[in-house]
């Protein structure tokens, strides 16, 4: 078996784990405020299949993951989506503030599943040292992967929960004209995290979210759990 085989299917139970609560709290958060949209269609579940989009969540990110270990041997950029979890803001019974809250659910709930596994890790000191780092090492990774998950949606680039967010909070003069340029959003963040480092060296959006967001989360969330 392949070194990096464990930790692969280890990141992609934590990835389906992440991407499946993510999206069913945005089904959750919009019916709570209003809109049963979601659940008239069957979204309001944690069933990963139901948020699976064929191209998204399979497809691309099995090239990119089979590509990039077969040539470089590593993982160096990733990108991927699920089935957008439809919504109508208007059925909300406060549009403006329902969109707002209703994209801030999934970012929201990806910190809390970090916060548990945090919590998780103090099963760590009744095992033995080999099984303690082995529960060290997934709790990490599943940290990392929910972490991640929330920091890049959490961009202010429409269709992505950020840009969202900044859609609620503009004026409505602005707001209009920002939330159009949702149909140009996902060759934005293919262009940000895919072309962009490769033609302009140095320039790397992911590693600054790495190390200005989701590391500094990372070790809130690690205090708040009591972890030294």
């Amino acid at each position: 078996m392949p070194d990096w085989l464990p930790e692969v299917l280890a990141a992609v139970f934590a990835t389906i784990i992440a991407i499946t609560f993510h999206e069913a709290a945005h089904g959750y958060a919009a019916e709570a405020l209003g809109d049963p949209t979601a659940r008239e269609r069957g979204r309001v579940t944690l069933n990963p299949i139901k948020h699976v989009d064929p191209i998204g969540t399979v497809v691309l990110p099995g090239i990119l993951l089979i590509g990039q270990l077969l040539t470089i041997g590593r993982v160096e950029a990733m990108i991927g989506w699920a089935k957008p979890v439809p919504v109508d803001f208007m059925r909300l019974r406060n549009p403006r503030w329902g969109m707002l809250w209703v994209a801030a659910a999934g970012p929201a709930m990806n910190v809390l599943l970090a916060y548990v596994a945090a919590l998780s890790a103090h099963l760590a000191g009744f095992a033995d040292p080999p099984t303690a780092t082995i529960i060290y090492r997934a709790v990490a990774l599943f940290m990392i992967v929910n972490l991640v998950l929330a920091a890049f949606n959490m961009l202010p680039i429409p269709p992505l929960d950020g840009g969202r967010i900044v859609t609620a909070l503009l004026p409505w003069r602005l707001a209009l004209p920002f939330a159009r340029t949702e149909r140009y959003g996902l060759l934005i963040v293919i262009g940000l995290i895919v072309v962009a480092p490769r033609v302009f060296p140095g320039f790397d959006p992911m590693d600054w979210l790495l190390a200005n967001m989701v590391s500094p989360i990372f070790n809130l969330v690690l205090r708040a759990a009591g972890q030294g």
